[in-house]
């Protein structure tokens, strides 16, 4: 098929996809605003699947569900040969208590402050758009509904079950659309790296206990743990390159039992977010010689162990190049903004899981209500942040139009 008849047909499938998605639109408000109201978080979401498999019933999809965690894999196969796209939404809320005081806040003590119920329902929006077209479709599609994002498993999980063999060959291309605060739909890309790599960081020093009122006669670890700390922030400032970036944060300090023994041991944990595996074996080695140096100048001993996580989020440059043209030829050009060098968060995404194995294009679709002045919006894991459900049909076009796209391309 030539380039001009592949850009007709694929004009073809996507022109009316606005339109009907706009129809949708109560439906999939409906969806989310239950999903809203009853989240639940981690790996088991027995509930959420339920609803979900409930909205997907009755569409000609191949439905296997997770055996480690409640996810659900959905295959549309289309009408005519060709290769396989990933669609994602991720399912899991936070636990968090809702401040919002909106009618269909959440009460049970968690929280979808992320975003991932309009996810969940842009996601089924866009299945019952390739659905209506099933017949015409030259290749297949993978809906992936994935728990577990914000703890960072939930993406390696699925992968480990199979995923990317769900229709027998491997993706060519995967997207993911993530809500944020800010003008309402407007739609942000970026290639290379999106968000960074997330690792974890223990700190346990070593010394010998006492009573309160004799310290002479101990080796505190509790002093010798602080002064790490602050040594830390120092390295991150003056031995790390600015241009290519780390950020750790101790989260967590535990040390003692009552306040008149001073303890044995001291140990403190955290997190450590990378945008370049260089960065995180620089660093590494770094906070070893560091926290062993400490510790051995006052006497004690002392570990540092840093556990890799999920690797940063990197966009395949050719693939976010054609869903900058496909979301601008949709939207226009006052909606949607590329940028070449990456806009990268500090935050991190398990769905850089899958887009080291397959070639991805994971973008931001703004959503913030109008009546939210700019100046007070709160963000993404917010007890008060609120999103615009309004944004679910462009959200379900847009997923359904690059989906089209990237099959007509073969």
């Amino acid at each position: 098929m030539s380039e001009l008849t592949t850009d007709a047909h694929a004009t073809e499938l996507t022109g009316g996809l606005r339109a009907e998605a706009a129809e949708l639109l109560p439906e999939l408000t409906a969806l989310r605003r239950e999903l809203h109201a009853h989240p639940e978080t981690g790996t088991e979401l027995p509930r959420t699947q339920r609803r979900l498999l409930g909205a997907l019933d009755r569409l000609p999809l191949d439905i296997t569900l997770g055996e480690g965690l409640s996810s659900i894999v959905a295959v549309l196969r289309g009408g005519h040969p060709g290769p396989t796209v990933l669609l994602r939404s991720d399912m899991d809320g936070l636990p968090l208590t809702e401040q919002t005081g909106l009618p269909y806040r959440s009460e049970n003590g968690a929280m979808h402050a992320c975003g991932h119920d309009l996810h969940m329902a842009g996601l089924i929006g866009a299945a019952k758009l390739l659905a209506a077209r099933q017949d015409q479709l030259p290749g297949n599609v993978i809906l992936m509904f994935q728990p577990a994002e914000e703890t960072l498993q939930g993406a390696k999980m699925m992968l480990a079950e199979g995923l990317l063999n769900a229709t027998g060959e491997h993706p060519v291309a995967a997207y993911g659309i993530h809500v944020a605060p800010g003008p309402r739909g407007h739609f942000g890309l970026s290639s290379g790296i999106s968000a960074a790599g997330s690792n974890r960081l223990t700190l346990t020093v070593d010394g010998k206990g006492g009573h309160g009122s004799r310290p002479h006669e101990t080796v505190d670890p509790v002093p010798i743990l602080a002064e790490i700390i602050l040594a830390l922030q120092s390295l991150v400032t003056r031995q790390m390159d600015a241009q290519d970036p780390v950020v750790l944060s101790i989260t967590t300090l535990q040390a003692g039992t009552v306040g008149n023994i001073i303890p044995a041991q001291a140990s403190a944990g955290g997190t450590i977010r990378n945008l370049s595996e260089d960065s995180l074996k620089r660093l590494t080695g770094r906070v070893n010689r560091l926290v062993r140096g400490i510790a051995e100048a006052h006497g004690a001993s002392a570990t540092a162990e840093i556990i890799e996580g999920c690797p940063a989020l990197v966009n395949d440059e050719a693939l976010t190049n054609q869903s900058t043209d496909v979301l601008t030829r949709m939207f226009g050009e006052t909606r949607v903004t590329r940028a070449d060098a990456s806009l990268a968060v500090m935050g991190s995404e398990d769905f850089a899981f899958i887009a080291r194995e397959v070639p991805a294009s994971f973008f931001r679709l703004l959503a913030s209500p109008e009546k939210i002045d700019p100046s007070t919006l709160a963000y993404n894991h917010s007890p008060l942040v609120q999103f615009d459900d309004s944004i679910l049909g462009d959200h379900a076009a847009a997923l359904a139009a690059l989906a089209i796209d990237r099959l007509q391309r073969g």
